[in-house]
C-alpha cells in the first residue's frame, strides 16, 4: 500500500504471493518454513516464545520494541490477517478475489481521525444450541441470556468461551484508570471489534496502548500462566487483549470504525 504500512500475519509460507500483491508486508508466525521475504517475531527483543498464547501479539511485541521507535507521525501503520483484512466496502461476491475487495489505500475520510478500528460485531447471534453447549456457568451468572440478546455481553461472551469469571480475574489486575471503565464496558457492550486489528498514524498512541495492553497481559501471567489446553483456554491472552483493545482506543483516541471482511486466502 503506497500511502500506508499493513502488517498482514500468516501461518503460511505459500501465501506470500497475495500478500506480496495486496501491497501488505508479510509476517510469518509459528512454525511453518518461511523464506526470507517474510518478517518474524524472532529476532531482536521478542516473546516469539509466548506466541502459541499470545498469537498475533507476539509479533506487536515485536513491532513496539523494534520498529515503533522508528516511526515517523502521520504515516499509517496498521495490522490484519490472512483471513481477516480491513475492507474497501465493495461487495463480496462468489467471484470477487482478494485484491478486488481489500483496501489499498487510505480513504480521505479518514483525514480527522487518528486511529481506525474494526467496526463492532453483535455478539447476540451466537446459536441457543451453542449457548447451552459451552455456556452453562455463563448462563449461571447471567441467566436472562438465553432467551434475550441484550444479556449477551463482552464479560458473557467471554465466560461462555474462555472461562467462567476469567474476565472478571483479569480486570482486577488493571491499573485503576481503567479497572472500573472496563468492567463496565464489559458487563453493558454487546459488541466488540474482533481480530485485535487497528490502524493508525500516531507513533505516541501506538506506543501507550501496547505499553498498557502488555503491562496488563505480563500481569494476568501470573493468574493463567502456560499451561493452558483447548482453542478457548490457550490463547487467553489473545482473546483478553481482543476485548480490550476496543475498549482503549474509543476511551483514549479520535476513532473511527471500519468494515473488516473475512476471506481466507489460505484456501
Amino acid at each position: 500500500m503506497h500511502n500506508a504500512t499493513i502488517y498482514c500475519l500468516c501461518l503460511h509460507n505459500k501465501v506470500l504471493p497475495i500478500i506480496k500483491k495486496l501491497g501488505y508486508v508479510p509476517v510469518g508466525l509459528g512454525n511453518d518454513k518461511f523464506s526470507k521475504e517474510w518478517l518474524r517475531d524472532n529476532t531482536l527483543d521478542n516473546i516469539s516464545h509466548k506466541n502459541k498464547y499470545y498469537s498475533e501479539y507476539s509479533f506487536n511485541y515485536w513491532f513496539w520494541k523494534n520498529i515503533l521507535p522508528k516511526m515517523q507521525d502521520n504515516a499509517w501503520v496498521g495490522f490484519c490477517g490472512y483471513r481477516e483484512y480491513w475492507g474497501n466496502k465493495k461487495k463480496i461476491t462468489e467471484d470477487s478475489k482478494v485484491e478486488d475487495v481489500v483496501l489499498r489505500e487510505i480513504p480521505t475520510e479518514w483525514e480527522n481521525y487518528d486511529t481506525i478500528v474494526g467496526e463492532h460485531l453483535p455478539i447476540g447471534g451466537t446459536k441457543i444450541i451453542k449457548v447451552i453447549k459451552y455456556g452453562k456457568l455463563a448462563i449461571l451468572r447471567n441467566p436472562k441470556a438465553i432467551f434475550s440478546k441484550s444479556g449477551r455481553t463482552i464479560r458473557w461472551q467471554f465466560d461462555m468461551f474462555h472461562g467462567s469469571g476469567n474476565l472478571d480475574k483479569a480486570i482486577e489486575l488493571l491499573p485503576n484508570k481503567d479497572r472500573d471503565d472496563f468492567k463496565h464496558f464489559t458487563i453493558n457492550e454487546t459488541s466488540f471489534s474482533r481480530g485485535n486489528m487497528f490502524i493508525s498514524k500516531s507513533p505516541k498512541i501506538i506506543n501507550l496502548y501496547f505499553r498498557d495492553v502488555f503491562d496488563w497481559l505480563k500481569s494476568c501471567e501470573g493468574i493463567f500462566g502456560f499451561n493452558l489446553e483447548g482453542y478457548g483456554k490457550m490463547r487467553m491472552y489473545t482473546f483478553l487483549a481482543e476485548r480490550y483493545l476496543p475498549f482503549w482506543f474509543k476511551k483514549y483516541t479520535n476513532y473511527l470504525e471500519w468494515p473488516v471482511i473475512y476471506y481466507d486466502i489460505n484456501k
